[in-house]
């Protein structure tokens, strides 16, 4: 039962394959395109490939901006958008950066617990309560300004 059940199933994927058969493609004299199995007698006829290719990965869409009409009209707005764009886009490095060196600072903070720190030119040990201080302050920044 098992080899009539594969030899069965082996005759089935095949016989997709078989049946795919060579498709021709003319035009005739009153200009009308015909498919056909079997190529036309007397008549050029071209091979149509007929196996389907795979669908190519979506690529994902990058979002663009869309000029409004305003900007579109006034070239001094469009400056003016585009400066406020790189301010925005400067102050966000700068906030990336600020959340970089909390995280850095927080932890050192945590996994030394022995600190030094200068304060007017001298340096001294941080005692565990402004360590903890320093720890809970750097948490609260973090959850305030980072993402």
């Amino acid at each position: 039962m098992r080899r009539m059940i594969i030899t069965s199933s082996l005759l089935l994927a095949m016989s997709a394959t078989a049946m795919a058969s060579q498709v021709y493609k003319w035009v005739d004299a009153q200009g009308v395109t015909h498919f056909s199995a079997q190529p036309p007698q007397g008549q050029q006829a071209t091979s149509v490939n007929t196996s389907v290719a795979p669908p190519k990965p979506a690529e994902p869409a990058e979002p663009k901006a869309t000029p409004t009409f305003e900007s579109i009209a006034d070239p001094e707005q469009a400056a003016i958008d585009e400066k406020v764009k790189q301010e925005v886009a400067a102050k966000e490095a700068e906030r990336k950066k600020y959340c970089e060196d909390v995280r850095t600072n927080l932890a050192q903070l945590e996994n030394n617990p022995r600190l030094r720190t200068e304060v007017e030119g001298e340096v001294r040990r941080l005692t565990e309560e402004e360590r903890q201080q320093r720890i809970s302050d750097a948490k609260k920044a973090i959850t305030e300004n980072c993402k």
